[in-house]
């Protein structure tokens, strides 16, 4: 499985040649797909995720689609899913994302869709895929709300966590100091990322892709 885990997508040179290697063929042969569905329950000024979507789209893919999996049947989304050689799960709202990525029935599709695909993770996108995820350090962080979601099992691609936004002037908790203190009630293995920083992992092998800051917890 190839995963490249971001805090704000394709921010540098340093994760585009990540993702070029994670791919292993020219972005001019390759096809994209963008699930924005964590956004969908967002509120205000959402110009975040056009320059998210404007990052990749810039790579020059063959095609470059957008699938919400919360607005149309399987029949409709899955097809996208089978084509693209790059699956881009976007930011917003973990639980949001989280409770469709279950609802739509993509979750058990996805490890047999991944064996062929690289799967790319952009906040809230990143965040689940852990096998659990510290969500009520998701309300203390990022101020989110659970969205319905009752199941907080996440998709257990990896066994750590990851923190993002890291020095984010948006998320002014998202400190090293008070993730420090955060670290010590949970045993979980975390990585607490900026958003010029990805978490790689290549068949559970994992390496740190960056041109900013940094941190491994526990």
């Amino acid at each position: 499985m190839r995963l490249l885990l971001t805090s704000s997508g394709n921010t540098n040179k340093s994760i585009e040649k990540a993702l070029l290697e994670l791919l292993g063929k020219h972005f001019n042969k390759a096809h994209i797909a963008f699930i924005p569905t964590a956004a969908n329950v967002e509120r205000g000024d959402k110009a975040w995720l056009v320059d998210d979507m404007n990052n990749f789209r810039k790579l020059n893919f063959i095609s470059f689609d957008i699938v919400d999996i919360s607005a149309v049947p399987k029949n409709i989304w899955l097809p996208s899913f089978e084509k693209a050689d790059i699956l881009v799960f976007g930011g917003g709202n973990v639980y949001h994302l989280l409770k469709w990525i279950k609802k739509s029935g993509l979750e058990s599709m996805l490890p047999e869709l991944l064996k062929t695909k690289v799967y790319v993770g952009i906040s809230a996108g990143s965040m689940v895929t852990a096998k659990n995820f510290s969500l009520s350090r998701s309300n203390i962080l990022y101020y989110e709300k659970n969205k319905g979601l009752k199941n907080t099992k996440g998709l257990g691609f990896v066994d750590f966590e990851v923190r993002p936004h890291l020095n984010s002037k948006w998320f002014p908790k998202v400190r090293i100091p008070f993730l420090e203190k955060l670290s010590k009630e949970t045993p979980n293995t975390f990585y607490a990322i900026d958003d010029n920083t990805a978490v790689k992992v290549v068949d559970n092998k994992v390496s740190i892709i960056s041109e900013g800051e940094w941190k491994k917890f526990n």
